[in-house]
């Protein structure tokens, strides 16, 4: 497409069928707004899943639909198929980083540090395959939903119970203590590190969106981290091997805890479609590093539309 950023029509697509609807629609309500003024038209859509209609006249979607349908390649498929261009990671890509299983079979093979693990089925999952503690997650959410720190038995059958809302397979890793950090890739470039304290236990959903839940809680962030630049150094390139690992195309947003007994960095996921609200980490890494939020949603519509 040669027409200049300026120039387009731009849906904006937000919303979906999963669990993090509420959560895209944000996302979607903020990028509409950081580009309004930067494109010729944006539009806000909020889809439900397949068979959407877009705007007549768009030249190509900005894909913040989180979670199940809009991470998992299906949407980026359907686009695709349309002949629309979108931003963000292609089909393929998005599979595999949104299934957890198959991410930690590629960074394993890459070998990129992250924490041991076992995938079992809710009907096998009488005790954890390597002991407590242990975290149990849903192979295939986001938000960190249906993700569990398990440190009891009690525990442990109260998280089989509900991850198993989500799924009939689990992913079990090891529990590693440590910062809870956060790297933005854009294009193969890795941004100041984010590093996330929430206020009470670990980032689950109600700590990321205490405004969503309801819930209390909350977390406070720090960017960029107060790491020595070795350290920092090192952060940012595991995560850049993580992204590449994966084969993710545009950006990303690349999820670490730096273990306090070891000081190895342990990628724990990547996010193809991380939050996108003004406040989120991502674009609170681009104003780190020089980037405000309209300039963000820039650059990825431009790194996309270099893909073809």
């Amino acid at each position: 497409m040669s027409k200049p950023v300026s120039q387009l029509n731009v849906a904006v697509l937000a919303g979906g069928p999963g669990s993090e609807r509420e959560v895209s629609l944000a996302s979607g309500r903020g990028v509409a707004g950081a580009l309004e003024g930067a494109v010729a038209r944006v539009d806000l859509v909020d889809i439900a899943g397949p068979g959407f209609e877009l705007p007549e006249g768009t030249d190509i979607c900005f894909n913040v639909v989180h979670g199940t349908y809009g991470e998992d390649g299906t949407l980026q498929s359907e686009l695709a198929e349309r002949g629309v261009p979108f931003t963000g990671a292609r089909a393929e890509s998005s599979r595999i980083a949104f299934d957890k299983v198959l991410s930690k079979e590629r960074f394993v093979a890459e070998g990129v540090t992250t924490p041991k693990s076992a995938t079992i089925l809710i009907k096998d999952a009488a005790e954890p395959p390597f002991g407590l503690p242990c975290v149990v997650k849903p192979p295939r959410e986001g938000s960190s939903v249906g993700v569990h720190l398990v440190h009891t038995a009690e525990e442990w059958t109260a998280a089989i119970e509900d991850a198993g809302k989500y799924s009939e397979d689990i992913l079990i890793e090891e529990l590693i203590v440590g910062k809870e950090l956060t790297v933005g890739v854009v294009g193969d470039q890795a941004l100041p590190i984010v590093h996330i304290q929430p206020r009470s236990g670990f980032y689950d959903i109600s700590n990321k969106y205490p405004w969503m839940t309801g819930d209390g809680g909350g977390s406070d962030y720090y960017c960029p981290a107060d790491l020595p630049a070795d350290v920092t150094a090192a952060i940012q390139a595991e995560a850049v091997k993580a992204h590449q690992s994966l084969g993710i195309e545009v950006y990303s947003r690349v999820d670490v805890l730096l273990s306090e007994s070891d000081g190895a960095a342990h990628v724990l996921e990547v996010n193809t479609l991380p939050g996108m609200t003004e406040t989120s980490l991502l674009p609170k890494a681009a104003l780190a590093d020089g980037k405000d939020y309209t300039a963000l949603c820039v650059a990825i519509i431009e790194k996309s539309l270099e893909l073809g």
